[in-house]
């Protein structure tokens, strides 16, 4: 793609707002395996996930304060509106893209001026970011051998997810300049938008693309919040289940025909407490970049 470049700086309201959009907008969608407006799971529902946007939008959008910041303000939020952890992974990904657009040259790509804030983390962001991990105490967290989060850290939040990038996709994203939201995300939901640009009612066709960018982080790679949970052979058959339903779906003139079987293999899912978490983070953070340009 292009560089898309942003012709002004955003102010605070607008990006609590964009980050708060992003978060709706996949709820809305159907997403097998995560909670959604069409069926909760994992013992969360959809109420939880609309307070914690709602909850952590101002917190993640403050002007003048630090990437580590952003990620431990807005996971307390969290924490303090829903006793649970629902969005560290979207948190994680987004305060990075915020901060860019709101720090960032009105004179670069949204993705250029990401590389200026990855590039700039500080040890104080990893440590910050560390203290909201333990606190939002995600699925499969355990402890590591090095570069421990309860363990007090003296490298920067780059750094700290290079160091964890091949066990951690999230951590890939940071590493790497976020790749999959723009070289993989932002291509997939604009092809989808354009197969199914005649089911526009009421937004249908966003809610649509929006599951094709879900299915295709599944199809993509294993799942880590899968792997973490239930260990890499299972995240492994799951990524294949992936591709066939992926196969299909965009195979299909009209994706509310795949309506019943997207449903069933939720609940299928669901039955076997198995959550494709980090895809759904992916989700939202391209959505939100999406808006961003």
């Amino acid at each position: 793609m292009d560089a898309v470049i942003i012709p002004t700086k955003f102010t605070s309201t607008q990006l609590a707002s964009a980050y708060q959009r992003a978060c709706m907008a996949e709820l809305e969608a159907l997403k097998p395996g995560n909670v959604h407006l069409f069926a909760d799971g994992h013992g969360m529902c959809v109420g939880d996930f609309v307070k914690s946007a709602e909850s952590s939008a101002t917190a993640i959008a403050v002007s003048n304060i630090s990437v580590g910041e952003r990620i431990f303000n807005a996971v307390q939020a969290t924490h303090n509106a829903v006793g649970v952890n629902t969005n560290l992974g979207i948190i994680l990904l987004c305060a990075p893209l915020i901060h860019a657009a709101l720090q960032g040259s009105p004179k670069q790509s949204l993705q250029q001026n990401l590389s200026d804030t990855l590039s700039q983390l500080t040890i104080n962001d990893a440590q910050l970011t560390a203290r909201a991990i333990v606190l939002a105490n995600p699925a499969g967290l355990g402890h590591s051998s090095e570069y421990d989060v309860h363990e007090p850290l003296n490298i920067t939040l780059l750094e700290l997810m290079c160091s964890a990038q091949h066990k951690d996709h999230i951590a890939r994203q940071y590493a790497n300049n976020f790749p999959d939201i723009f070289e993989f995300g932002f291509p997939r939901y604009q092809q989808a938008m354009t197969q199914w640009r005649d089911f526009n009612n009421k937004g249908q066709n966003q809610a649509w693309a929006t599951t094709a960018l879900y299915l295709g982080f599944m199809a993509r790679y294993c799942d880590t919040h899968i792997t973490r949970k239930h260990g890499k052979p299972l995240a492994t058959s799951v990524m294949h289940e992936a591709q066939e339903i992926e196969t299909n779906f965009l195979a299909a003139d009209n994706p509310k025909l795949m309506q019943k079987q997207l449903l069933t293999w939720d609940a299928r899912l669901k039955e076997r407490q198995i959550n494709p978490g980090t895809s759904a983070d992916l989700t939202v953070a391209c959505l939100l970049a999406m808006y961003l340009q």
